[in-house]
């Protein structure tokens, strides 16, 4: 009935636009997935997916062709010999990509639900494919755990979101938190705080840490800031900045600030959101949207890809990304990975090469988070594709090789964690590739950050939805 009811006033709101020289229904720039469908395809396929008229759109039995050119082509050009007729004329390309999308996060939904709580810690051995392990809890009292560093004399620290480090001392089969003193002031909006942590390469004879987060602007607006400091004691020190933007790129947008670091040789690597900027990401006039490269001083490498383009950010070393939240140096090959979050689908795994263009919002895999499309395009000359995508989205966050001695067959194996689905994955890469992908935690906690410690166990940090969050680690159990 509802489905009814919308059909006649899109049909009364068509005849309208012909009359008053409105702008034709059938290809408003603004309709979402959920009411394309419930406009043209409830009817027969049933307003919750799974069939009447026609056949379910859930069970992944697809009769002309599963994959995304396939569902395309039956809702462009229909199946003559079903009956079903083509949206073509009627629908956009755009709106089609959309549809895909939400057939793809309907089928994954009904039979995998997002988690709205977290498990408790399973006890005993667990199994995974390659090696069993029991999880141990280090401390269970955390607010958004974000990224973890060890120092070298075993102290893990890592940053809470909300404007803290803490140092946490393993003694005597415990772990005891002190925070530090002297910590930058930070913006706490939403995805906005302290957020990622990383040791330079010759720690242990210039004792410098790199600290990134959302740096107060005026008017209550905030940007990402790259400083590196020392710990003297227990108090945050000799700090100095390493990027920051200029004033007109702060915002009081408190989403995707992306924000990684990896180090190669004398290079650091830093990644920026696009800052909810749509478009910026393209922008190499604008930091947004960006792999970042420089010296470990902040200074710029001559030869980065665009340090003589006018009017570029010269620290930019890859473009065309919306939220990347993780990014990982392979131990074995040097390759460069990173991860970030798409709209509504389309979350990304992406081999960065200097200078390429990875496409955000011209082209991408998922929707607007209301339902609307972003793009038609999926793929377009000039830009790269993703090496793995997901849609719908699993949140993709962290990413790390595993470089313990603790599971030998993990060793240098890529991790990702995932916020949404609460997992944490294993993936398997070789010449760019992933060749094969398996789920070691589920519904424990969004994965935040993972590493390997000093004693080679794997360590996480987890976020738990309304109730503190914990740090804990696999152990062998072999």
């Amino acid at each position: 009935m509802r489905a009814l009811r919308r059909n006649l006033l899109l049909s009364c709101l068509s005849i309208f636009s012909l009359f008053f020289g409105w702008p034709s229904i059938g290809f408003a720039a603004d309709r979402d997935a959920a009411g394309v469908y419930a406009n043209f395809c409830a009817s027969c396929h049933g307003e919750d997916l799974r069939g009447g008229k026609a056949r379910s759109l859930l069970d992944d039995n697809w009769r002309h062709g599963g994959d995304d050119v396939g569902l395309k082509r039956s809702i462009t050009e229909g199946i003559e010999t079903s009956g079903m007729p083509g949206f073509g004329t009627v629908l956009s390309d755009a709106e089609v990509r959309a549809l895909i999308v939400l057939i793809r996060e309907t089928t994954k939904r009904s039979r995998a639900p997002i988690p709205e709580a977290s498990r408790a810690l399973p006890t005993g051995v667990q199994k995974s494919q390659e090696h069993s392990y029991r999880i141990e809890t280090l401390i269970d009292d955390v607010d958004v755990p974000w990224s973890m560093v060890f120092l070298p004399d075993g102290r893990l620290m890592f940053t809470e979101r909300r404007g803290e480090i803490y140092l946490l001392t393993e003694e005597v089969g415990r772990w005891n938190k002190q925070a530090l003193t002297g910590v930058p002031k930070v913006w706490v909006r939403d995805e906005a705080g302290l957020l990622a942590l990383a040791l330079h390469p010759d720690y242990t004879s210039n004792g410098w840490i790199y600290l990134s987060f959302s740096d107060p602007g005026d008017n209550d607006t905030a940007m990402l800031k790259v400083v590196r400091g020392r710990i003297r004691g227990a108090e945050w020190v000799d700090q100095e900045t390493i990027f920051q933007a200029p004033p007109q790129a702060y915002t009081n947008n408190g989403i995707n600030f992306g924000s990684r670091f990896v180090f190669e040789g004398d290079y650091l690597f830093f990644t920026v959101g696009e800052r909810g900027a749509v478009g910026q990401a393209q922008d190499l006039d604008k930091p947004n949207g960006k792999v970042h490269r420089v010296f470990h001083d902040g200074s710029i490498p001559p030869d980065n890809p665009f340090v003589n383009e006018p009017n570029a950010v010269k620290s930019i070393w890859s473009y065309g990304h919306r939220n990347p939240q993780g990014l990982a140096r392979d131990p074995v090959t040097g390759g460069l990975w990173e991860t970030e979050h798409g709209p509504r689908g389309g979350d990304e795994l992406n081999f960065i090469r200097r200078g390429h263009n990875y496409g955000w919002p011209v082209i991408t895999y998922g929707m607007n988070y209301n339902g609307t499309p972003i793009s038609s395009l999926t793929e377009k000359e000039g830009m790269d594709q993703p090496v793995v995508y997901w849609t719908p989205s699993i949140a993709v966050s962290p990413l790390r090789f595993y470089t313990g001695d603790a599971f030998p067959r993990w060793k240098n194996q890529l991790f990702l964690g995932a916020l949404a689905e609460q997992e944490l994955r294993r993936l398997v890469v070789e010449d760019g590739k992933v060749l094969h992908q398996e789920v070691i935690l589920k519904d424990l906690g969004r994965g935040r950050d993972m590493l390997a410690g000093p004693d080679g166990n794997l360590y996480g940090a987890l976020e738990l939805p309304r109730v503190p969050g914990r740090i804990g680690r696999l152990v062998p159990a072999e």
